[in-house]
Order: C-alpha cells, then sequence, then structure tokens
C-alpha cells in the first residue's frame, strides 16, 4: 500500500522529498509493519514502531514518521482497503517537540560580518560561490543546491524554478539582482557543461550534499545555533520586514503557500515587477552591511503600485 501511495507522490512531488518519504517508511515502518494486511493495522501496533524512534531521540522524526503513516493509511481508506486510519489516534501519543526556528543571523552588523566572512572563505571555489549567492536568493537549501543551469536566464536576470523542485508543487520565479547574475557568470567556468550549478565533489551528476553550506558556515565560525543555510530565509524575511517592504511581497518572493486563491492569482500575475525592484535593493542593502555600513534598502522603490 505505502508503495502504492508512493508511486502515485512521485508524479508530483520532487525526487528528493520521494527519496526522503521512501527512506523514512523503509527504515520506520516497513520493518515492523510492512508485511501486516494494512485493515488489521492497530494504533498500538504503530504507537511501538514509533516508540522505537523516540528511545533514540528522534522525537522530531517519530512525528513526521506518524504523518507519513497517516497519509499511506488515509490513502487505503479512500481506496477502499481500510476502514480507518489509526494513525490520527495517536496524535496526543507521542512526546511534543518544542518548535525552532531555523538559526540566523539578523543584526545589520553582524549579517555585515558574516557577508565579510564569506568572501574570506578559502574552501572549495564552488562552495564559497553558493554561500556568496544564498543570501541573494533566499530559497530553500535544496532549491539552491540542486538549481540547475537550465532554470536560468542570465540575460533576463531570472531564475525559474520547475514546480516539481518546490515545497508547494509550484513553480517559482527568482528575479536575480545584477550581484547574483555576476556570482553566476563567476560560477559558469567550473560547469564544464554539466547540470548542476553546484555540483557532487565526488561526481557531476549530483549535487552537492545537503550538508556542504552548513559545514561551510561551521568552518567559518558560525555554530548550528548562530546561522544555518536555511537561515538565509529567516534573515531575509526579518531585515525585508523591518526595513517596511509590503509583506505580500516578501512572502510571494519565499514562496509560502498563498491559501487564497483569488489572491494568489493577482500576486502571480501583478507582483512580480516589485520583486525584481525588492531584490534589487535587498542586494544593494547586503553591499552596504558588508562595508560596514548601515544603510536600508530603498523601500519606496518596492512599493506596491496597486491594490487587489
Amino acid at each position: 500500500m505505502a508503495k502504492e501511495w508512493l508511486e502515485l507522490q512521485s508524479k508530483s512531488l520532487a525526487p528528493e522529498t520521494i527519496s526522503i518519504l521512501g527512506t523514512r517508511l523503509k527504515s520506520a515502518l516497513y520493518p515492523y509493519l510492512g508485511s501486516r494486511p494494512v485493515a488489521e493495522i492497530t494504533a498500538q501496533e504503530l504507537l511501538a514502531a514509533l516508540r522505537r524512534i523516540e528511545a533514540r531521540g528522534r522525537h522530531e522524526t517519530a512525528h513526521r514518521v506518524r504523518a507519513l503513516a497517516g497519509r499511506v493509511l488515509r490513502y487505503a481508506v479512500a481506496t477502499g482497503r481500510a476502514q480507518h486510519d489509526v494513525a490520527a489516534d495517536l496524535r496526543d501519543a507521542l512526546a511534543p517537540v518544542k518548535s525552532r526556528n531555523f538559526a540566523s543571523v539578523t543584526d545589520p552588523a553582524r549579517v555585515g560580518e558574516l557577508l565579510r566572512a564569506i568572501d574570506g572563505y578559502y574552501g572549495n571555489p564552488v562552495t564559497m560561490l553558493a554561500l556568496k549567492l544564498a543570501p541573494l536568493v533566499f530559497v530553500r537549501p535544496g532549491e539552491l543546491r540542486a538549481a540547475e543551469w537550465s532554470e536560468f536566464d542570465l540575460a533576463n536576470a531570472e531564475w525559474r524554478i520547475p514546480g516539481a523542485r518546490m515545497k508547494m508543487g509550484e513553480p517559482h520565479i527568482v528575479p536575480l539582482a545584477r550581484q547574483a547574475v555576476a556570482i553566476l557568470r563567476e560560477l559558469q567556468p567550473f560547469d564544464r557543461g554539466g547540470r548542476y550549478l553546484f555540483p557532487s565533489l565526488r561526481t557531476r551528476e549530483r549535487p552537492m550534499s545537503n550538508n556542504t553550506i552548513n559545514a561551510a558556515l561551521r568552518r567559518l565560525g558560525y555554530a548550528s545555533d548562530e546561522q544555518t543555510a536555511h537561515g538565509f530565509r529567516s534573515m531575509a524575511s526579518t531585515l525585508l520586514n523591518e526595513q517596511g517592504f509590503p509583506p505580500d511581497v516578501i512572502e510571494l518572493q519565499l514562496a509560502h503557500s498563498e491559501r487564497n486563491k483569488v489572491r494568489a492569482a493577482y500576486n502571480k500575475a501583478q507582483r512580480l515587477p516589485e520583486r525584481r525592484k525588492m531584490m534589487q535593493a535587498w542586494a544593494d542593502y547586503l553591499d552596504g552591511l558588508r562595508a560596514g555600513k548601515q544603510v536600508a534598502p530603498s523601500v519606496v522603490d518596492a512599493a506596491p503600485t496597486s491594490t487587489p
């Protein structure tokens, strides 16, 4: 049942996401429930499998596996092969997980220090360029590390990420500031006809590992509770909001889900020019912080031109 469900999801989810889901199924659920008829699995059996994960101190993983089991079981119910999603009975049975934010430097002076540290990175040059690009585009780490040259239009300063690689499953446009285009042109001589901007050090057929940027930050002296690869998103969101940029424009550029479908349609169709101005203002602002200045990005240039 799980394999059938996973095959169905592979039509809309990114291959990396499918791989993660498959690994969780194989390691956490198949050994204990894989051979059981799906309609006969009890809440107690599923809880026993989840307790094994908790016993290793992986409380957040236990909650994710419970949710994954629920998705498979709800599919079984929907297709008439089970009567009840027993994972739903376990919502309060696991130890709670404290919510945590991805560590991020948000004080402007310290952001400038971080940018100067990145400029002085002495490791692999491709990794250094990934570090330089990350704060300028503030996409999710998986979207950055698996970026493909075919997605970029440098002449029009755009990065179009296909929906299959996005968390929300919808295509996303990243307007590229002049500084971002310059980094990408600096990166081009390293590609040697490869598919990925940031290939693995072991093989050009795969992107860099999901820990490469975090490891580079550790090498620069930033601990995991100070700055993470994902934290560049929090950095941009915090500072852009503090500087007065329209929250809708920021949220659109972060590719957060817009629940109101009419508003979403308007935003996607009408707000790209504002996002372009904001991304250039953000890049210029980062340049100022790198130089030790305390200047704000130009909010006026990115102000909304109309209202929905």
